[in-house]
């Protein structure tokens, strides 16, 4: 081999080797990036997954057996306690799930009001355990934007979702039933932070329903739910974006095993002589009691984390 092909060999190979390392800085950049997408998005999206295979499961349920009953019906109980049962078990693996104040909850009508974490999948603890718990059935005023989701029409009826209008509030209460809502609704979930500021604005809808009605407010919160799932700080476009649309467009992120544990306050009963604006003071002061009591604010993953293996501390 002459000199000069040796020197087009080395060449050659050395523009290949540079390739490869080039190639491969890249693919180790981009698997860094996606293994953290996955780290942030995996769980969050993991329980969308279950979402709609509860939903799927019902659907077979219905198809099997030929069910055309009212999805509030006790019909439906048995698929209740199968989905029930599969969340109870996710949240007691997860998330070392705990519910305390459920003597709190009158044997009658009432509303349930609670602080909205970024996913409220602790909300959906509580009702499994509830109904699995008691037989009872919670039903839950969800935003507007929850009916746009496509392919869950009959997991929102089973679980007695409603758009919750003053209507049909009163309506649920005067048949029984214990109704619940989250005054802060999507904005508290997208803009309330590891401070767990309540974000009620001026909504006082709850509170005159509870005065026609009649009936309790029994506040409620879940400890550590901003530790398990957050959002990304705040930036004024998606507030803006958020205002202007009402849709969530800020993904949540986490997922970590982090313990929850919820209480239920005692009931603010009825009194006809205080207005729908004392009433909503009351209730938030309530809530952030519960707060006050049992979270550590600023909240701290950490700390979050460690109460979730201290199998020695089993409540506040």
């Amino acid at each position: 081999m002459t000199d000069l092909s040796c020197l087009a060999y080395v060449l050659e190979e050395w523009a290949v080797l540079e390739f490869l390392k080039k190639y491969l800085f890249h693919m180790v950049i981009v698997s860094l990036t996606m293994s953290t997408i996955l780290v942030f998005f995996i769980v969050p999206l993991t329980i969308l997954f279950c979402i709609y295979l509860s939903n799927i499961l019902l659907l077979i349920y219905q198809r099997n057996g030929e069910v055309k009953a009212d999805p509030l019906s006790d019909v439906w109980n048995s698929a209740r306690k199968t989905i029930a049962s599969f969340w109870d078990i996710y949240a007691r693996i997860w998330h070392g799930y705990e519910l305390h104040g459920v003597e709190n909850l009158p044997e009658g009508p009432g509303i349930l009001v609670y602080y909205h974490g970024a996913i409220p999948v602790d909300y959906l603890y509580f009702l499994s355990r509830l109904f699995l718990w008691k037989k009872r059935l919670c039903l839950s005023v969800a935003d507007h934007f929850v009916f746009r989701l496509p392919g869950l029409k009959l997991l929102l009826g089973v679980t007695g979702v409603m758009p919750g209008t003053r209507e049909e509030c009163l309506a649920a209460l005067k048949n029984g039933h214990l109704v619940s809502i989250s005054p802060g609704g999507v904005r508290e979930a997208l803009f309330s932070d590891e401070s767990y500021q309540l974000m009620w604005g001026n909504r006082k809808g709850f509170a005159q329903v509870a005065l026609d009605a009649k009936v309790p407010i029994i506040p409620m919160y879940t400890q550590n739910v901003r530790e398990g799932y957050r959002m990304f700080k705040e930036r004024r476009f998606f507030r803006q974006l958020y205002e202007s649309t009402r849709l969530p467009f800020t993904p949540p992120y986490g997922g970590l095993p982090v313990k929850f544990r919820t209480y239920i306050g005692e009931p603010i009963p009825y009194d006809p002589n205080i207005t729908a604006e004392e009433l909503v003071e009351k209730t938030k002061t309530a809530v952030q009691a519960l707060i006050s009591k049992h979270q550590t604010i600023p909240g701290s993953i950490w700390k979050a984390l460690l109460e979730r293996f201290d199998k020695r501390r089993k409540s506040d």
